[in-house]
């Protein structure tokens, strides 16, 4: 069992959800974000993403635009990321890495997933690649006990999501919203319906992610997901801070608020499971 797959039973044994969080290596720096990341993990995060900056985000909303533009103006290059990715590993925490496939391709699949093993990662979160064209990065993945977590959109029929959640490992990742990532004043109402049909083909977690804020919007997904998915509020909190050690506090903080809120509805989910018994 991966790393990853053992965090979400822990979570399933709690009745709860498991909390996912994400921040960019190398914003504000690369040892802030690893102060960040490591006061995530430390607080309740269950499994953490660390974001490979590129110059290209297509699918991220303007806060990450800008975190990743920070992080590479201040020079981050994968090297940096493995780096952030084996501290955060250190502190016992799931560590997945969520880019863009082009960076992983440029660097070499083979080499990429043997240097992000060696770090104590857990696999990858690629939002772009698609499981046709994936064939180099599953085999790759295998070969180093990898997990390789597709995302899964509202629009997706029931044979797409049959196929994507077929290359999964881990979890699947369910977008809950059209669109590019960002903070959301109300959950896609879209989520629940989605992660039903995710589990129509699968028996893995499903994470839901795109628009998480706070505890009650958290609390809502863990209702009916296996895992929550937070990244644009924290984020947002690096950068509204006015230094390094505010940012890292303010994540802490957020982090223990949702880490209660995955929580809160540990009662509902129980009896949700044994009304469907």
């Amino acid at each position: 069992m991966s790393t990853v797959s053992a965090a979400f039973e822990r979570a399933a044994a709690e009745n709860r959800a498991a909390l996912v969080g994400y921040l960019p290596a190398g914003f504000p720096t690369v040892p802030g974000a690893i102060a960040a990341l490591t006061a995530m993990a430390e607080a309740g995060a269950d499994i953490v993403e660390i974001g490979l900056p590129y110059t290209d985000p297509l699918m991220d909303g303007p806060v990450i635009q800008e975190a990743a533009t920070r992080a590479l103006a201040g020079g981050t290059r994968v090297a940096d990321v493995l780096h952030t990715v084996e501290a955060v590993a250190g502190t016992g925490v799931p560590t997945l890495v969520m880019t863009y496939w082009n960076p992983v391709d440029h660097y070499g699949v083979a080499a990429f997933a043997r240097d992000l093993a060696a770090a104590g990662g857990s696999g990858l979160i690629t939002p772009d690649l698609t499981p046709e064209e994936a064939g180099p990065w599953l085999e790759a993945a295998a070969a180093h006990d990898l997990d390789r977590v597709f995302l899964v959109a509202p629009s997706s029929s029931p044979e797409r999501i049959k196929l994507i959640t077929s290359a999964c490992g881990g979890f699947v990742y369910a977008a809950s919203l059209m669109g590019t990532t960002g903070i959301r004043d109300a959950v896609g109402a879209q989520a629940s319906g989605l992660v039903r049909r995710i589990r129509e083909s699968t028996s893995l977690p499903v994470a839901v992610g795109l628009g998480v804020k706070d505890r009650s919007q958290a609390a809502e997904l863990a209702g009916f997901a296996d895992g929550v998915i937070v990244g644009t509020a924290f984020v947002r909190k690096v950068l509204d801070a006015p230094d390094p050690a505010a940012g890292v506090a303010a994540v802490r903080d957020l982090a223990a608020d949702l880490a209660a809120g995955v929580r809160a509805r540990a009662g509902h989910r129980a009896s949700a499971t044994s009304s469907n018994l």
